[in-house]
């Protein structure tokens, strides 16, 4: 049984990326190893001694990018949190949990109608949550939308970090897309972070044909093995070149080149830019990835092909036991994605994730 602690030990982002109008160019944020009070839970609250952290794209647009954050510095970054709960509510405590990245006020309108993914005055560690992330050695949160892990087996519970962001966006998406067996899915960015776990989740709930976009042939080659029939590389090519590669594959197998269901994941302005040209009759568009890139698109081609682009945000915290049965059922596979370093590294991983991403998620585990 994990202890209660005198103080939280944390990894502090002091001081924002900040932008330089001169040179159009941005310099990172700042990180400082703090020591914080442990605060007094209130009712519904529960301390969480943190098991992993897993390092996110958004973590990193905040960092780097000056993606701004709803609580302003010094925080805590840090939104796919697994642990175990310390302190606070009885009937938490002891128990293994995933916390949500989103984590909804249950009065607003926006939740009252199932959209409280987005609900305006909702919770997320590591941007609103007061100055609490999950880089650090506890966190505290409510306690309702808490995910308990259950008959993990094997499976390490810091790994389930991801399952708190980089599994559960995908699912909302899919649901957002309302994913159905027999639907033919393009997945852009999908040797990413989020999008293998993309390929994964509409492979699983009956999609008939995934093709899995990206720009590194060893993540492609490894989606075949998780839930993609073909693979496009898309490196250095334009997005006609790329469209005649889809219309091939089509063509070589049958397929319909009206009605797909495309994602994308990349975050990027090349892969928005190859999603709305691939965007044709009766499809349907689903933004997954974040960018500040500002991409053109002639909206009259939605009316011309009776189609749809869809942003979609975060995930419903009930969609989480699901995500997790789906995980411990072997149905999503997590091993083959992630990776474990000590907390103390978090600045190398960082720039790492910032510059050359790796093939594993890197999920930090606190080493104070």
């Amino acid at each position: 049984m994990a202890s209660v602690p005198d103080k939280i030990l944390t990894w502090q982002m002091v001081q924002p990326a900040v932008y330089k109008k001169e040179t159009k160019e941005t310099s990172p944020g700042k990180l400082e190893k703090k020591e914080i009070p442990v605060p007094e839970l209130k009712e519904g609250e529960v301390l969480v001694e943190v098991a992993g952290c897993g390092v996110c794209h958004t973590d990193i647009g905040y960092f780097y990018d000056g993606v701004p954050t709803i609580q302003k510095p010094p925080l805590t970054l840090g939104h796919e949190i697994s642990g175990i709960v310390v302190a606070g509510d009885e009937a938490w405590t002891g128990k293994e949990v995933i916390i949500p990245a989103v984590m909804p006020c249950r009065k607003c309108m926006m939740c009252k109608i199932g959209r409280g993914n987005k609900c305006l005055y909702q919770k997320m560690p590591g941007n609103s949550v007061g100055i609490y992330g999950g880089f650090s050695s506890h966190i505290p949160v409510p306690c309702i939308d808490l995910c308990e892990v259950k008959n993990r087996g094997n499976i390490p519970l810091e790994h389930l970090a991801v399952v708190a962001d980089a599994g559960t966006t995908p699912y909302q998406a899919a649901k957002r897309a309302d994913i159905q067996p027999g639907d033919n899915v393009i997945v852009i960015g999908a040797a990413g972070g989020v999008g293998q776990y993309v390929v994964q989740i509409v492979k699983a709930l009956g999609a008939k044909t995934v093709i899995a976009v990206d720009i590194n042939d060893e993540k492609l080659k490894r989606s075949l093995k998780f839930g993609a029939d073909f693979v496009i590389n898309s490196m250095n090519k334009d997005t006609k070149t790329v469209g005649g590669e889809y219309k091939a594959i089509c063509r070589e197998n049958g397929l319909p080149n009206f009605g797909w269901k495309i994602f994308e994941v990349s975050g990027n302005k090349k892969g928005q830019e190859l999603a709305l040209s691939l965007l044709s009759n009766i499809g349907k568009l689903i933004v997954v990835g974040f960018s500040m890139a500002v991409t053109e698109f002639m909206l009259s081609r939605l009316m011309a092909f009776d189609a749809e682009i869809i942003g979609t945000w975060g995930c419903l915290p009930e969609y989480y036991p699901v995500v997790l049965d789906m995980v411990v059922d072997g149905k999503i596979n997590i091993e083959e994605f992630v990776q474990t370093r000590p907390m103390s590294t978090i600045a190398e991983a960082f720039e790492e994730a910032h510059t050359n991403p790796p093939d594993r998620r890197i999920v930090l585990i606190p080493d104070f």
